[in-house]
């Protein structure tokens, strides 16, 4: 059953028991051309991680063997390491995942949850959304230094206050600017998506409210953590924010508060959900949950990059 951006949460799923924070806070087109690395960025071909998810899709091995027959239209995809800029402290990490068979010419900037670029979940996350025609740069937002989960949570506060909000913007912008001057070059439409989970749900909002409508089209806000709803008018590319109702880090009303004053932006809100349930899972009830959000970030992102 699929949420509702109604004013009520969507359904009555029972509340989940003894979650953990994960943080604080089309029709197929060309393939793309292969591209020789510029001056601004070098690259390394490595090959995805292998994990199945939570229900029958392609995983990334049985996708680069073409050995399944999966109900959506999932492709070959080609995962690099990129370093974007020059030099030590103004270069950014990013992982690159280009689809192949599919590509449909734009691009989405996947800002992550605190446990950062290299973590399994967000790889098989953004490796999903390559599945389905998309070129997908995945930065490394803490610049090497991502928060652990053997870590002790009294921590955590400690380690955020540690990542200065000016660097970590200029690292978005610095990756929004190559993929608009460099590797959609050649694209006509030079169309970008953006999707934030957890803490980069937060800096999601920064940067939209930054951008202005001149470059990114639409974003999608996974639960995001410490969003500034006073934000909400400065953002013009429409946005899908997804959040449960049971979430301390997330909460509804601010969630409703972007969604009346963003423009075109809608919200999903799922009944006796918490933190993190769309990209880490951990019942069935999540599961489904996480499925039906994934559809809509799907939809939402071919009505507005695509259609």
């Amino acid at each position: 059953m699929a949420a509702t951006a109604a004013a009520a949460a969507v359904r009555p799923s029972p509340p989940r028991e003894g979650s953990a924070a994960c943080c604080s806070l089309a029709p197929a087109t060309r393939a793309r051309p292969t591209r020789l690395p510029s001056s601004r960025w070098r690259c390394t071909v490595t090959h995805p991680r292998s994990r199945r998810l939570h229900g029958p899709r392609c995983s990334q091995s049985e996708v680069a063997s073409s050995t399944v027959d999966d109900d959506e239209a999932c492709e070959l995809v080609r995962g690099t390491d990129v370093v974007i800029g020059q030099g030590d402290d103004e270069s950014v990490r990013a992982y690159l995942l280009e689809a192949v068979k599919n590509n449909n010419g734009t691009c989405v900037l996947f800002l992550s949850d605190v446990f950062g670029f290299e973590d399994s979940a967000t790889r098989d996350f953004a490796y999903r959304i390559a599945c389905h025609g998309y070129n997908v740069l995945v930065p490394d937002l803490f610049r090497g230094n991502p928060w652990k989960k053997s870590l002790p949570m009294e921590g955590l506060q400690e380690w955020l206050a540690e990542q200065a909000p000016e660097r970590v913007a200029g690292d978005i912008d610095t990756c929004r600017k190559w993929l608009v001057d460099d590797f959609l070059a050649a694209e006509p439409s030079k169309k970008l998506g953006v999707v934030g989970f957890c803490y980069g749900g937060g800096r999601l909002v920064e940067t939209l409210a930054r951008d202005a409508g001149a470059c990114f089209r639409a974003g999608v806000c996974f639960y995001g953590s410490r969003m500034d709803a006073s934000l909400g008018a400065q953002i013009t590319a429409p946005v899908l924010f997804v959040c449960g109702d049971g979430d301390p880090l997330c909460p509804v009303e601010t969630v409703r508060e972007l969604e009346r004053s963003a423009r075109g932006a809608k919200a999903a809100v799922y009944a006796g959900r918490g933190h993190g349930f769309a990209h880490r899972p951990e019942s069935l009830e999540d599961d489904g949950d996480a499925e039906d959000a994934f559809a809509m970030m799907k939809s939402w992102f071919h009505d507005h990059l695509l259609a």
